[in-house]
């Protein structure tokens, strides 16, 4: 475990390290240690650099995850607790669809969605990227066995004698028993939307609609041009880690408890 813990933290910590440097430090110190401490100037530089477009770029990677990963969520919350509570033709025909949607890679489907939203001119506009990312195969499988092993037939027939509506039902009392696999699957998603890197690149022309993970690509590739790009994307990198650190240590618990309960029922 400590050999594995140095191998996934080394990078995070040469990544730290190199983001504090001067562009002239960066190749003339110790690549694993300090030098002159400029973070906060390197990140007011970033911050000039282009008029902000580095933090436009992390205002529309927060805006395509956190709606991608809510309204997904709840979608794929919706399609598992349909397919696990209710009997209907064709039900085990869905879900086997849905599963062979978790075998396919989201790379394979950009080309065929970029298509789709070419003859729908969308391509270069936020719904591009937005809309895809509501799509989870893999969340929809994991609420459905969560929802069949957690949420008790006998809890929603009373509801029901109650005079509770099925959507009422749903989201005041399926919603709570189910809670530890949203968040499981919200921070799936959350993760997945943040790094998306092939979709916008297919899909994106127009450098203010850019999530981050493009922007720094796009920088990256300027880098022989223009040096001083180099410590910007490493400023960047650095920063655009921040939100899926604190994503993880805020829902950390439910996501254990979530794996753990879809793990064994």
């Amino acid at each position: 475990m400590g050999i594995f813990t140095v191998y996934f933290l080394m990078p995070i910590w040469w990544l730290f390290i190199s983001a504090t440097k001067n562009r002239s430090q960066f190749t003339s110190t110790n690549p694993l240690w300090f030098a002159d401490f400029d973070l906060s100037t390197n990140v007011a530089d970033l911050a000039a650099y282009d008029h902000g477009i580095f933090f436009r770029w992390m205002a529309n990677s927060a805006m395509y995850t956190l709606g991608g990963a809510f309204f997904g969520t709840v979608l794929a919350a919706m399609c598992g607790y349909a397919l696990a509570k209710y009997r209907f033709p064709g039900r085990e025909t869905i879900f086997n669809v849905v599963l062979g949607g978790v075998l396919v890679p989201a790379t394979a489907l950009a080309l065929p969605l970029f298509l789709i939203f070419s003859q729908v001119k969308l391509t270069n506009t936020f719904w591009s990227v937005f809309l895809p990312s509501l799509v989870s195969p893999f969340g929809v499988y994991l609420t459905r066995i969560f929802a069949a092993a957690s949420v008790p037939d006998e809890l929603l027939e009373a509801a029901r004698l109650d005079g509770s509506g099925e959507v009422r039902t749903f989201f005041t009392v399926s919603v709570r028993l189910m809670f530890p696999a949203l968040v499981t699957v919200f921070l799936f998603q959350f993760v997945a939307i943040w790094n998306n890197f092939f979709l916008p690149l297919i899909m994106l022309r127009d450098e203010s609609v850019f999530p981050v993970t493009l922007g720094l690509y796009t920088w990256n590739t300027q880098v022989n041009q223009i040096p001083e790009l180099r410590g910007y994307v490493l400023v960047g990198a650095l920063l655009s880690i921040i939100p899926l650190i604190l994503i993880f240590l805020l829902l950390q618990r439910f996501w254990r408890n979530g794996l753990g309960a879809g793990a064994v029922k």
